[in-house]
């Protein structure tokens, strides 16, 4: 399992996440599950999922069909547009564009590019997942895990 490591950097006075940690670990949770597909390895599917232990959910399928994308575009699009700028920010601060230090800046360049496309290009960032939780490390909390 992946451990976050807690960096002695705490966010500056006033910083605050705008954001429900809670809804962060959910789309962890789904952007890794996201990450993890491989390519189709049962091409005559069409039996009981059951049957094939269920091995289907992995396979990167079109983007239309993909059910784990599609929940997590639903998800991300249904958050009001400052936890989207919010989420943005916190993948930048977790990828290392921008210090915590440096929240307020991050956040005023994602207000500034804000669009109506904030889950795909959250989505197309390869590392989503460990993007957010090295972010909400850096604002001291984690998804619980171990």
């Amino acid at each position: 399992m992946t451990q976050i490591i807690v960096t002695e950097t705490e966010p500056p006075p006033g910083v605050e996440l705008g954001i429900n940690p809670d809804k962060v670990c959910h789309i962890i949770a789904k952007a890794r599950a996201f990450d993890a597909k491989e390519q189709v390895s049962d091409p005559d599917s069409g039996s009981n999922e059951t049957d094939d232990k269920n091995l289907d959910v992995l396979e990167d399928l079109p983007d239309e069909a993909d059910a784990t994308r599609l929940e997590l575009v639903e998800f991300i699009r249904a958050l009001d547009e400052d936890e989207q700028l919010n989420l943005v920010a916190l993948a930048w601060v977790g990828r290392g564009t921008y210090e915590i230090s440096e929240w307020r800046e991050a956040m005023s360049i994602a207000r500034s590019e804000h669009n109506k496309r904030t889950a795909e290009y959250l989505l197309k960032l390869p590392l989503l997942g460990d993007y957010l939780e090295e972010g909400l490390a850096a604002f001291g909390e984690n998804c619980g895990e171990s």
